[in-house]
């Protein structure tokens, strides 16, 4: 199938690893010029050198971080006209009522709602003249099923997905999509660190805390990267300019509700 997004210029916010990485992997073998951000340069130029490695193309590199205004400027000089935005961001550790000061939420709420919103606000309306635009927002399946450890990351992405739905309707007409990702027990880093602290706080050996993991996932297994790198670059084709407002949930059928 042909996506029908080669040339397109995609800007991948925290790509240099998990599914940020993966997205920027499906969308340059998709044949989409690709800007990779993050803020470990030896970390940022590996994942280049992956990218090219399997793709045949080499990506451009941002060292910058997203969640601060000079991080986006940064970002946005170097990209100032994307076709494709895919806003991805790591979230806090779980954590409990006590430890969520103030300070906590304002930091959180900026990084992981506001700071997306400024960027898509900063690219929609040139993809609304040139009448083709992609947004991607990564977030979580806890945004559709809270659960209360993770409330501090969730709060502020329910808030951004709120946004994106509003905004959708209001850009559709032009072939811009705005549409969110919601992924759960993906095979990354931050599933590697979950593991951990469950067998911590159970106190029980991390093999068995990740086969708990794995029984609650009706399809006996973790998510690859890749399955999220897929998705995203199928709803930035030209094949899904009819898919927009949606949160697609990819967690191997593990959400219990209908809608």
């Amino acid at each position: 199938m042909d996506f029908g997004i080669t040339g397109k210029r995609a800007l991948i916010c925290a790509s240099s690893s998990g599914l940020g990485k993966a997205c920027a992997i499906s969308l340059s073998t998709e044949g989409v010029e690709v800007w990779i951000n993050g803020r470990d340069a030896e970390r940022l130029e590996a994942a280049a050198t992956e990218i090219e490695t399997l793709t045949g193309r080499h990506p451009h590199t941002i060292l910058a971080d997203v969640d601060t205004a000079e991080g986006r400027a940064a970002v946005l000089a170097a990209c100032p006209a994307p076709d494709i935005l895919v806003c991805n961001s790591g979230g806090p550790k779980p954590g409990r009522l006590q430890d969520w000061t103030e300070a906590a939420w304002s930091e959180v709420v900026a990084a992981k709602m506001i700071s997306p919103i400024l960027l898509i606000q900063s690219v929609i309306g040139g993809m609304r003249e040139r009448g083709f635009g992609r947004v991607v927002a990564i977030t979580s399946a806890m945004v559709k099923t809270p659960k209360f450890p993770m409330a501090l990351s969730t709060g502020p992405r329910a808030g951004l997905t709120a946004f994106c739905k509003a905004l959708a309707g209001e850009v559709a007409a032009d072939g811009v999509t705005i549409n969110c990702i919601l992924p759960e027990k993906v095979e990354t880093d931050r599933l590697a660190q979950m593991t951990r602290s469950l067998a911590r706080v159970r106190q029980i050996d991390p093999a068995d805390a990740r086969a708990e993991l794995v029984a609650s996932i009706p399809a006996g297994r973790f998510g690859r990267p890749s399955e999220v790198g897929d998705a995203c670059a199928f709803l930035c084709s030209d094949r899904a300019g009819y898919i927009t407002g949606q949160n697609l949930q990819l967690d191997g059928g593990a959400y219990s509700g209908l809608i």
